[in-house]
């Protein structure tokens, strides 16, 4: 399959994420981290034919694994707790440009050109205008230290993302101990961290759902894309992930996107079209 149309599909996956997360809001973020990333990691089972030989890596690997899928959503959700959460996003949302302008980098015989960088100066700008303008309002104003984590979690993403192309080949369904391993380390972070709480039937059904989507499926899907194609390109694709959340988000509240929903689209759209033509 295409690498821009698996990079497609977990876009959309992630896109469902804000939305799923409204109706979670009531878990503790790292109990729904935990028991998503675990409910995630069962999809290597049937993609690797149930063959858990397919699921070891070295332990270099598993640990960059980690890296990227725990450490990228602890330090999200520690940036979610001490900066205004809107403002926080947008700049965690800088990872698809990290990917861009960090590919070479991080990639032996990738350049950067012109065209690159500006596609993503536009997604950024777009993403940006996305976010705001569909959050309604910013959240509050000045500095807050939450930015920091913020900032380290988006560098976190954009780098996994680069360095899995750097170590030894992996199968995908390998993402499955990765997966795992993160979601242990998640649970045991709600152990020592969070109040422990009781789960409803309709809670354990949506978080089968994240687990199934945004916090499980995306991630074979991106690692297949990014096996398969170029970094740069997908890294602006990546910009769609904030329009389309925050377009869900709407939906899901019942509200109209504003004009500035609509201009971030076309910004979007443009910076991909841009990136992707040879």
């Amino acid at each position: 399959m295409n690498a821009n149309l698996l990079a497609l599909g977990a876009i959309a996956l992630w896109a469902s994420l804000a939305a799923l997360g409204v109706a979670l809001s009531h878990v503790p973020p790292f109990l729904l981290t935990g028991l998503s990333l675990l409910v995630g990691s069962l999809i290597a089972l049937p993609l690797s034919r149930f063959d858990l030989r397919q699921w070891r890596v070295p332990a270099s690997t598993l640990a960059l694994g980690v890296y990227g899928l725990f450490g990228f959503h602890f330090l999200l959700f520690i940036a979610l707790r001490h900066a205004p959460p809107v403002q926080a996003n947008l700049v965690n949302y800088l990872w698809p440009l990290g990917i861009v302008v960090m590919a070479p980098l991080f990639l032996p015989g990738v350049s950067l050109t012109v065209r690159h960088v500006l596609a993503a100066l536009l997604g950024f700008a777009g993403a940006a205008l996305a976010i705001l303008g569909g959050a309604g309002a910013t959240g509050g104003g000045g500095w807050a230290w939450g930015y920091l984590p913020a900032l380290a979690s988006a560098f976190i993403w954009s780098s996994y993302s680069l360095l899995t192309k750097r170590v030894r080949a992996f199968p995908t369904a390998a993402i499955g101990s990765f997966a795992l391993a993160s979601g242990l380390l998640s649970l045991l972070c709600h152990a020592w961290l969070e109040p422990a709480v009781s789960l409803s039937t309709s809670d354990l059904l949506l978080i089968a759902v994240l687990g199934l989507g945004p916090l499980g499926g995306a991630f074979f899907l991106w690692d297949a894309a990014l096996k398969r194609g170029d970094a740069r390109q997908i890294g602006v694709l990546s910009f769609l992930t904030p329009l389309l959340s925050t377009l869900t988000l709407l939906l899901v509240r019942g509200e109209t996107p504003s004009a500035a929903v609509g201009l971030a689209a076309l910004m979007i759209v443009g910076a991909a079209v841009m990136a992707t033509r040879r």
